[in-house]
């Protein structure tokens, strides 16, 4: 259905893409992954003809339609999100669109000489909807928002009045609803909770075009392709498979070219010795001629490319009481919305406790009350002796000072600390060299994650509070996170939509029901096995 042939393309300096071919057959669906930067937007961008090749072909089948989701949503405003979704599907969003303006009009006073001809043109509108299949489509879109965890009132209400997380919610229902024959993905998963995830992911599986995506969720992706095309150092490579298979492939696939390239090396090394040795010998000259013409003409094996890795390593914490959050009869409201209603929990030491919980249960709301960033209408909620706490919430990126650079925020956050140990600092966190100078308002939003975790974990605390610490995370830096946690010696209290930072990390597991609250001992894997649900109020 589409083939990308012998495609090369520059970006500024950097050169993505040199030569590279693929292809995407119907029914297909791939992940396509690569190191940040490098280039999988683009890939994007050129099969959707944003953006030419330099060289080599973007070849599309005649007549196939093409549905692309980006992280950029554009403006959205002035009509309701049901309104916002359809307008995506064609031809009847356009009737939709006659059709109120008509209902308007028949409702307008001062069109009442009018009213003949507005209840005329309106039959003729609204047989036209029907027949476009107008009415099963508002039926369909709001099966598609309400899957995205949306509320009937969020339906309704004006789009302009959304977050930004939502707005890419309606963004992405519009592709859904649109069913085209090649979805194209970029990032998906990004800002969607733990239900409205799972939702997406059986969506995607019973969906029968082609699909191509990204995604930093690797339990997401593992779910639902069924091959891979990496991008690497400018070429693509194809794998079948899940993600898990491509990565043991492509690990024996760097075993056996370092083998090989070491194997070479001894080589190299042998005849180069024997050159060296015999070169001044005349009774050797054929000999040595010979080889020296023979390492001309060896193809090098080259050795594989090594990914650069992030390592965060946690110095020891203090040790904290064993009672480390004790919370008491908590009330908690929001307007006439009632969050918590005589709330009791005990946090002890070590444990690590992940928060499930529908849409609006209260899960940041437990976060906030915890770190007293917000306060309980009525109860306690006492922390232990000597906790020490630390809290990534949602909203931390954006309380950095976009002028200062990374070494400066760094250097504000701990005025007495050497330059010698923030610099080391800021390499655990992948600000190497030159990266400490760069100004926080052109980083990435993994650059900003990485930067605020950072600045909370230097000083190390013995309690953290993470609100969905991985939303703008890449895979590689997931793994580095989830590796330095294992090994963490505090105590943890986390809202997450990763199942495998779920799994790896939790040892309790709190739901949030509007029955009231269940605590689980074990963690998230034992969970899903004794509830038979992966989220609260979903069936696995």
């Amino acid at each position: 259905m589409i083939r990308l042939d012998n495609i090369s393309k520059q970006n500024g300096v950097q050169l993505l893409f040199i030569e590279a071919s693929a292809a995407l057959q119907r029914g297909e669906k791939i992940g396509l992954v690569g190191p940040n930067g490098a280039g999988k937007t683009t890939l994007f961008r050129m099969i959707t003809g944003q953006e030419p090749p330099d060289e080599g072909l973007v070849l599309v089948d005649r007549g196939v339609s093409i549905g692309f989701f980006s992280q950029d949503v554009g403006e959205m405003a002035g009509r309701s999100a049901v309104a916002e979704v359809m307008d995506g599907a064609g031809d009847v969003s356009t009737v939709a669109a006659e059709m109120r303006a008509l209902e308007a009009d028949l409702a307008d006073p001062d069109k009442a000489d009018e009213l003949d001809a507005l209840i005329e043109r309106f039959g003729e509108v609204q047989a036209r909807f029907d027949d476009l299949g107008g009415y099963a489509l508002e039926g369909k879109a709001r099966e598609v928002l309400a899957g995205l965890s949306f509320s009937q009132e969020m339906m309704d209400g004006d789009v302009g009045a959304l977050s930004g997380g939502w707005k890419m919610r309606v963004a992405l229902a519009r592709i859904l609803l649109m069913r085209p024959d090649v979805m194209l993905l970029d990032e998906p998963s990004n800002h969607l909770d733990l239900e409205s995830l799972i939702w997406l992911e059986n969506f995607l599986r019973g969906y029968d075009g082609a699909l191509l995506m990204t995604s930093h969720d690797r339990e997401f992706m593992n779910r639902i392709i069924n091959k891979i095309i990496e991008i690497d150092g400018g070429s693509l490579t194809s794998y079948s498979g899940d993600y898990e298979f491509y990565e043991q492939q492509r690990a024996m696939a760097e075993k056996q070219q370092q083998a090989q390239f070491e194997r070479q090396q001894a080589m190299l090394a042998k005849e180069i010795k024997f050159i060296e040795r015999f070169k001044a010998r005349a009774s050797h000259a054929a000999q040595v001629q010979s080889r020296v013409k023979k390492l001309d003409k060896i193809e090098r094996v080259e050795p594989p490319k090594r990914r650069q890795t992030v390592t965060f390593e946690f110095m020891p914490a203090p040790r904290s009481g064993d009672d480390v959050v004790q919370i008491r009869g908590v009330h908690k409201s929001y307007g006439s919305r009632v969050i918590y209603e005589g709330l009791d929990l005990l946090l002890r030491r070590r444990e690590r406790c992940c928060v499930l919980g529908v849409n609006g249960a209260g899960k940041s709301t437990l976060l906030k009350l915890v770190t007293q960033t917000t306060e309980p209408d009525a109860g306690s909620v006492t922390i232990g002796g000597s906790v020490k706490m630390a809290y990534f919430a949602q909203h931390a990126m954006e309380l950095l000072d976009g002028d200062r650079t990374v070494f400066e925020s760094l250097e504000d956050e701990f005025p007495r600390a050497n330059q010698g140990q923030l610099r080391s600092l800021a390499g655990c966190f992948g600000f190497s060299g030159d990266e400490v100078e760069k100004r926080v308002r052109v980083l990435s939003g993994g650059e900003k994650a990485r930067l605020v975790m950072a600045r909370m974990l230097f000083d190390p605390p013995n309690f953290l509070v993470l609100d969905e610490p991985t939303n703008h995370l890449d895979m590689a830096t997931k793994e580095m996170l989830i590796t330095a946690l294992s090994n963490y010696e505090g105590t943890m209290l986390f809202v997450s939509h990763d199942r495998h930072f779920l799994s790896a990390l939790s040892n309790r597991v709190l739901e949030l029901t509007p029955e009231g609250v269940h605590l689980y001992g074990g963690g998230y894997t034992e969970y899903v096995a004794r509830t038979g649900q992966e989220a609260p109020g979903l069936h696995a």
